[in-house]
């Protein structure tokens, strides 16, 4: 022909390709009928399994909601785990030694005054799990208390001065805090000012706050956790829908409307697509289980040869030089945890608290509710506190449900048995070993387990990594 342009290697598209979906095929670089739907099949999969990973923090977020309000309505009820939590109920990464409280926010109706009581730690989570603002000895009132104003997206009223403004992006968020054990160990006094101090009201109500509910849930047998199932998208659903769009990236809306969640419009998949997006959670799931139970990122491990890491690969914002990491934000934090904080990362010499968690034994395989380890922390252990260590369910992500109130010991439980050293010793597994009562975890035959290490008031040996933690051993 007159008119010819030799074409470079890698455009032009083969008769045939093999590839891991089977045979695709082409007249010329088209694809035929069976090939388009295979690749079409193929995309709504692909993209519903990333839609899944993306959108662990607002589904788990709708399932706190859930939670919290069935116990009073929004707004107005603040749950108290008065006693600590207990494994009763159902919730990621929880610990037994400070008393939590939690509460869920509306500001469809206009913005709310909070009054945070003062000796507290906390913070607020938008509906997209992203941190909105601290409070407490971290926050604006310094461990004060004070009088915060959450003003909802788009609202263009008067804000009037003597508050502590904040701005979130969406419109519902969990506020969560922690008060702390007074010097005899006992919650109750830190409990007493919260019922007396902390309230939520509208701010067209400030004159004449309305009433304010406490309910004590220390040992309710309660669920926070989401389903990973067909329930998964409902969920998602229902924050897309309620929350405005410019709350979140055009890319992640992308993916959600790719699979039919576009605001604005039923959720109404076809048998197709519902098929698709049934066994997109389930891979999603198996893909959330993988990330955090076999971390493949490096970086997440605090030592060489290590099963130790962090929770928090690049911070709360899981950021590395402006990229998301998306294995860590997939992983345990949102798979396993809820509510982040610029706090949980920061080093703070001796004070704050550090975290490190563990999924597999000595030997790199996951410890078995049905065999017996060995925890060894060594002399010089770094706090300006004290130390934690919990047991918690592969499944649930939540404490480990056994005989005991709690899978978990610290270092200010009465009886526990230090070395002479000063290092200490904690024994897993499902019988207590003999004269080690004091400094054993009960576990489960049948289940599996991982362990979370906690230090509060972190000293500099713990940053520079001249004292680490012992890695879990098998007892033979």
């Amino acid at each position: 022909m007159k008119n010819t342009t030799p074409i470079p290697a890698g455009i032009a598209s083969p008769d045939r390709v093999e590839t891991r979906l089977g045979t695709l095929s082409f007249f010329d670089g088209f694809p035929d009928d069976a090939t388009v739907q295979k690749l079409y099949d193929n995309l709504d999969f692909q993209r519903a399994v990333q839609a899944y990973l993306l959108a662990l923090p607002a589904v788990n977020l709708v399932a706190t909601r859930k939670g919290l309000t069935q116990y009073g309505p929004e707004n107005s009820t603040l749950l108290i785990w008065e006693n600590r939590i207990t494994p009763r109920t159902i919730w990621w990464l929880t610990q037994n030694v400070t008393p939590y409280s939690a509460m869920w926010i509306d500001l469809k109706d206009g913005p709310l005054v909070v009054e945070i009581p003062p000796k507290l730690l906390g913070f607020i989570s938008d509906m997209w799990g992203r941190w909105v603002v601290d409070f407490g000895f971290i926050g604006p009132d310094k461990g004060q208390g004070g009088k915060y104003l959450l003003v909802p997206p788009g609202y263009k009223g008067e804000v009037p001065e003597g508050y502590i403004v904040v701005r979130p992006k969406t419109f519902e968020m969990n506020i969560f805090w922690r008060s702390f054990l007074d010097e005899h160990g006992d919650p109750k006094p830190g409990v007493d000012l919260i019922k007396k101090t902390a309230r939520v009201y509208p701010l067209s109500k400030a004159d004449s706050p309305p009433e304010f509910t406490f309910v004590n849930v220390t040992n309710e047998p309660v669920c926070f956790v989401a389903p990973a199932d067909y329930t998964f998208w409902e969920y998602l659903n229902d924050v897309v829908q309620s929350e405005p769009s410019e709350s979140l990236d055009p890319v992640t809306l992308g993916f959600y409307r790719s699979i039919g969640i576009k605001k604005g419009m039923p959720f109404a998949p076809d048998e197709r697509m519902k098929a698709i997006l049934v066994e997109a959670a389930a891979v999603g799931d198996a893909t959330a289980r993988a990330l955090t139970y076999r971390m493949r990122e490096k970086e997440a491990y605090f030592y060489e040869n290590s099963a130790w890491r962090t929770i928090l690969l690049g911070g709360y914002e899981f950021l590395d030089n402006g990229a998301l990491i998306l294995d860590s934000y997939s992983q345990l934090y949102f798979f396993g945890g809820l509510g982040i904080s610029p706090a949980m990362e920061q080093k703070m010499v001796g004070q704050g608290s550090q975290y490190a968690a563990a999924f597999v034994d000595a030997e790199g395989r996951p410890f078995d509710g049905g065999r017996s380890y060995k925890l060894h922390l060594p002399t010089n252990i770094p706090v300006n506190n004290f130390w934690s260590v919990t047991v918690y369910d592969n499944q649930t992500r939540s404490q480990l449900q056994t005989d005991q109130d709690w899978p978990a010991l610290n270092s200010q439980n009465k009886g526990l048995a230090l070395n002479g050293d000063g290092s200490a010793d904690i024994y897993f597994g499902p019988e207590v070993p003999a004269g080690k009562e004091n400094n054993w975890i009960q576990t489960i035959p049948g289940k599996g387990w991982n362990v979370a290490l906690r230090l509060y008031g972190p000293l500099e040996p713990w940053f520079d990594k001249t004292w680490r933690p012992g890695e879990i051993e098998p007892i033979r």
